[in-house]
């Protein structure tokens, strides 16, 4: 090893002409790639395509219509929606809202099919009739059958008539979805700001599936815009004020745009899709790139003050870093690479990008950079006495006060791990999403003052053609819909018993006693014949009855729950089912919501995999490069307690862990191995190049790469704090729990490392000198 270490020192500086080429021309081939990058603004993207729940969500989609719609909520301000002007340009809205962009379907409270007898016959029209007389009466009457009527009220009227809404449903050709969902979005826009140019005493929100659709691009691009170049600029300039020369600080943002150039480029060729998660690798590529980076320099300057000329300090560094370099690489591209075994393809993305940038990084720091600074004129960086100074007093303090610190670390590890069952694994969908992000503010809104934004979405299955008309399937079915009306998660609940109930009311001269089930099966086709015959064009119901009549949709609007209370909430559905429904057969409960909450519950179960192999190869590698088994495990200790003391710590300040932090494990394992084989290779080096005992050993590395841990570590933590002002929780709450895991590996590192090594040692001196002074007998 020792041999290749040298001859790759005196290659990258004989050579740097050749080095630089080969980055070059490798940067070149990948950033091709970047031309096919494109933002995705499907929440489908969180979900593989043989993914049982979104395959479930796509059925029911594709049995009755499809769930993507804009819901435009209106406010006004006197508090009452029930008047001439504002039923007017309920009116006029809901008209203008079929020039929505690839709309199918409006409801509003004004288009409503109203049904009542007209003699003998059945009556259906609008609620509100285009040019209709809105005198007091009329007001009051509209007014009351609205809030009567159970498929509008808490769903298109609330309970105070305060609020109303137009849902616009609508049905993409998916052919273009990068055009077709802003340009449906920008539409509904510019009604809702003409609505407040003309009506300002009239409050406007958006919300809805597509608007949910287009919030990821729009999270994604604002961390883009934001993140990224504030990563850049803040990591460049704490990077200058600690290397501290120009040449050095250039050198290194030359390697990590070459860095992020392969990793992305890499990424347009393989066809990834830019989302929330996945728009952030370059942020992340930064702040690993330039740990390696400090490395190199640090050790660069190190043997320049030491006497040595800028060509043998070069190589000197490349010598000493070649193998923690490239061990660090490797296992943190092993950790970002095990996000592979998650079930959100963004996370894979994720990975894959960082890994390959990780991995170009390693060529990058250990080949490109000193090539480019043998290009540079160099000179010793005088001025870093004090700071020498204070990392050998810290070196003196941990070798003697080795043992209180042995077990005051393991004291507070302890007290952190036991604090892990503290977490819940759970979620909450809707705060994906920051106050700063309109959609969320709009959707708050809705579900506080409307109706909710999550919902379980069944379809309730006959087992025969026509079989929706059989009264026995009829009763249970109103019987499960009430038993969800009953349900304190529930705000409102569809079904299409309810049409029934109407309409065998108005067949029997609008008596209210007749407010019922037809009781004959007959009776109930041919009311929905009548029905469906009087519909018009666009209002039918394709929307609740699948072709043949053998399933009716069943759609539950609940409060803004969190994963398992959602995931509860249908446990105790089935529960219900599977005592009382003999009659119906009910399909998986389906929704964006509940997809969400149960690709979070399998996705820590595949994370937990994933994280497993990835431990495995990483003690692997670390047992080959260290030739030792004994280390290969020692190591484990600072690998595995960080990510464990930041569970525990996570459990005690905030107590949930959801689809974002279910990868954080596999992302820091890769990183805090770094500062793991940095000093544990320098602690080596000393025992076996330098003979010398094991207390000075930890001084030598505490010496040699004291000031860059502390450095990377410092970089690193900044790095993720930044990723944690993301608007995209996921992205967040990865970024903040990684910060605090990289601050528990530096100390784990620097103090608890340290202590385990001596005390390995001393045990080790005291076998010997028992062997000894006891010597096995020869015989008995």
């Amino acid at each position: 090893m020792e041999k290749c270490e040298n001859r790759l020192a005196v290659w990258v500086i004989e050579k740097r002409w050749l080095v630089i080429s080969l980055a070059l021309s490798m940067v070149l081939i990948a950033a091709i790639g970047v031309r096919n990058l494109y933002f995705t603004n499907n929440f489908r993207v969180f979900f593989s395509e043989e993914n049982p729940n979104r395959l479930a969500y796509e059925a029911l989609e594709n049995t009755y219509t499809k769930d993507d719609n804009i819901l435009i909520v209106l406010a006004p301000d006197d508090k009452n929606v029930f008047t001439k002007d504002n039923l007017q340009l309920i009116r006029e809205l809901t008209d203008k809202a079929w020039k929505v962009p690839f709309s199918t379907r409006v409801d509003s409270i004004t288009n409503f099919q109203y049904s009542y007898a007209d003699g003998d016959e059945l009556s259906v029209h609008d609620l509100v009739e285009k040019d209709q007389l809105l005198d007091e009466q009329s007001l009051r009457k509209i007014r009351e059958i609205t809030l009567d009527e159970p498929l509008l009220f808490r769903r298109l009227i609330s309970i105070d008539a305060t609020v109303t809404a137009i849902n616009v449903t609508v049905q993409m050709p998916r052919k273009n979805e990068i055009a077709e969902i802003p340009a449906a979005v920008s539409f509904a826009r510019s009604m809702a700001e003409e609505i407040r140019q003309e009506r300002p005493d009239i409050k406007v929100y958006l919300t809805g599936t597509l608007l949910l659709n287009n919030a990821f691009p729009e999270s994604s691009q604002r961390d883009m815009k934001k993140l990224v170049p504030f990563s850049f600029a803040v990591m460049l300039i704490l990077l200058a004020v600690i290397v501290g020369r120009f040449w050095g600080t250039l050198s290194t943002f030359l390697v990590i745009l070459s860095s992020i150039l392969v990793a992305m480029g890499t990424a347009g060729h393989l066809g990834f899709p830019l989302s929330p998660p996945s728009a952030l690798s370059p942020s992340i590529i930064l702040t690993v790139a330039i740990a390696n980076c400090v490395h190199i320099l640090g050790s660069i300057n190190f043997a320049m003050r030491r006497g040595s000329g800028k060509k043998k300090a070069l190589q000197e560094s490349v010598r000493v870093n070649a193998q923690p370099v490239l061990l660090a690489c490797v296992t943190t591209a092993v950790g970002f690479l095990s996000m592979n075994f998650s079930d959100v393809p963004p996370f894979n993305h994720l990975g894959t990008i960082v890994g390959v940038g990780v991995l170009t990084s390693c060529y990058m720091s250990l080949c490109l950079l000193p090539a480019l600074m043998s290009l540079f004129p160099l000179r010793p960086q005088q001025g870093e006495r004090r700071g020498g100074q204070l990392i050998e007093k810290l070196a003196d303090l941990v070798v003697r006060r080795r043992v209180i610190l042995l077990w005051t670390t393991m004291a507070i590890v302890v007290l952190l791990i036991a604090n892990i069952p503290r977490n819940e694994l759970n979620d909450t969908f809707l705060h994906y999403f920051d106050d700063s992000i309109q959609f969320r503010v709009d959707s708050d809104y809705t579900t506080n003052n409307l109706t909710g934004l999550y919902y379980l979405g069944y379809s309730v299955e006959s087992g025969e053609s026509g079989g929706i008309h059989n009264p026995r399937f009829l009763a249970e079915l109103e019987a499960f819909a009430q038993w969800f009306r009953q349900q304190p998660e529930t705000i409102h609940v569809s079904s299409i018993t309810d049409i029934l109930k109407r309409l065998n009311k108005n067949m029997h001269g609008d008596d209210p006693n007749a407010y019922r089930l037809p009781v004959d099966r007959d009776l109930a086709a041919q009311y929905i014949l009548l029905f469906e015959m009087s519909l018009p064009y666009g209002l039918d119901l394709n929307n609740q009855l699948n072709v043949d009549k053998s399933s009716t949709r069943l759609t539950v609007s609940v409060n803004t729950l969190s994963s398992q209370q959602l995931l509860a909430l249908e446990e105790r559905a089935n529960d219900w089912l599977k005592e009382n429904g003999s009659h119906i057969k009910i399909t998986q409960a389906t929704g964006t919501n509940i997809v969400f909450a149960k690709l979070g519950m399998h996705n820590i179960k595949s994370m937990l995999l994933g994280t497993t192999v990835a431990l495995l190869i990483i003690s692997f590698l670390l047992m080959i490069a260290f030739r030792s088994v004994k280390f290969g495990l020692i190591s484990l200790i600072p690998n595995l307690v960080p990510a464990a003391m930041g569970f525990g710590l996570w459990g005690i300040l905030v107590g949930q862990i959801g689809l974002s932090l279910s990868v954080v494990m596999a992302i820091t394992m890769g990183i805090v191995v770094d500062d793991t084989v940095h000093f544990l290779s320098k602690y080596l080096r000393a025992r076996k190049e330098q003979n010398i005992s094991s207390e000075n050993a930890i001084r030598y590395a505490f010496k040699m790469v004291g000031p860059a841990l502390i450095t990377t570590s410092f970089l690193l933590v900044i790095g993720f704090s930044i990723l944690a002002t993301s608007s995209f929780y996921l992205n967040a709450g990865m970024g903040l729990l990684t910060a605090i895991v990289i601050v528990f590996a530096l100390l784990a590192d620097l103090l608890l490392l340290p202590a385990v090594l001596m005390k390995i040692e001393e045990i080790k001196n005291e076998n010997t000198a028992f062997n000894h002074d006891h010597p096995v007998s020869g015989s008995v």
